[in-house]
């Protein structure tokens, strides 16, 4: 079991947390938001937390997820996040939604490396990526920038033109765009016999499919990873998993990965986590990850 935290961050700093918040800086603009993990104390004092905030995220009291963002002067609800390194130049539009998200998630930076170290190393001229739950799309965005055909499917048509913008402003083009229940998709891609050189699967602990279909992590992960071996091709293959559910540790998803994929698959598995300027380590949900290049 390992821990992995990403290397390459510039357009982002994680500054303090505690209190069950975080202060965090995307370019240029500062946000404290809620988060459920951060139970110790705050670093700093709460009148440096609001004096740096351009941005502050309050529940609505009726609600454990909605709420509305507080801006200072001059602070915009949208702008650009860019991550840089020497193979990929990726760039997406931030947005301060209601449910407290902004549209990137920077502790996936680690997996946005592997995925496009993995597709270098592909031996097939076209290799296929199929990201599943994929939101905003920066998976997709390191698969495309690598030279993968992608098939990026989400449930929310928002989320998609979301996507699609993103794809835009990084200068890429020609990614499948699939507004359909992730389970039913696999389903369908199963009986049709198709095959994916890498498959990204990053589920919610619940949600709904367009057509009111019910996702909920504990029920339905085990069926949608059966089916997920069944579509990874034999060879120049990847699979990543990542979970943000506090109930799951990551032997669940090291139980799970080995029931399905064999035991003799050589994946790494562990925590995802950010550091903040103080040293305190911000666990961001587990993962898993393998390629056959590693194995």
């Amino acid at each position: 079991m390992i821990l992995l935290s990403p290397d390459n961050l510039t357009d982002y700093q994680l500054i303090d947390t505690g209190g069950f918040e975080k202060l965090e800086r995307f370019g240029q603009y500062i946000l404290a938001r809620p988060e459920p993990q951060a139970i110790w104390d705050k670093s700093l004092s709460e009148e440096e937390w609001e004096m740096q905030a351009h941005a502050v995220f309050k529940k609505d009291k009726n609600s454990q997820e909605k709420g509305q963002w507080i801006l200072k002067p001059g602070m915009p609800d949208k702008w650009v996040f860019q991550y840089r390194n020497k193979d990929l130049h990726l760039r997406a539009k931030l947005a301060l939604s209601a449910f407290k998200h902004v549209g990137v998630f920077p502790e996936q930076a680690t997996n946005w490396d592997f995925i496009s170290k993995t597709l270098k190393k592909n031996t097939e001229d076209k290799p296929n990526v199929l990201n599943l739950f994929a939101y905003t799309g920066i998976a997709s965005l390191a698969a495309k920038a690598a030279g993968a055909d992608v098939t990026h499917v989400d449930s929310i048509k928002q989320v998609i033109s979301w996507s699609r913008e993103n794809m835009q402003l990084s200068g890429l083009d020609n990614i499948r765009w699939v507004v359909e229940d992730a389970m039913k998709f696999v389903q369908r891609e199963v009986r049709r016999g198709n095959k994916y050189n890498g498959i990204i699967l990053d589920p919610p602990a619940y949600g709904r499919g367009p057509d009111g279909e019910k996702w909920l992590l504990e029920e339905s992960l085990n069926e949608i990873l059966r089916l997920c071996a069944q579509l990874l091709k034999d060879k120049d293959f990847f699979f990543i998993i990542n979970l943000y559910s506090l109930g799951f540790s990551a032997l669940i998803v090291e139980n799970l990965i080995k029931a399905h994929f064999g035991t003799d698959v050589k994946h790494e598995f562990g925590e995802l986590f950010i550091p903040d300027s103080f040293g305190k380590k911000l666990p961001l949900g587990v993962f898993s990850r393998f390629s056959d290049q590693d194995s």
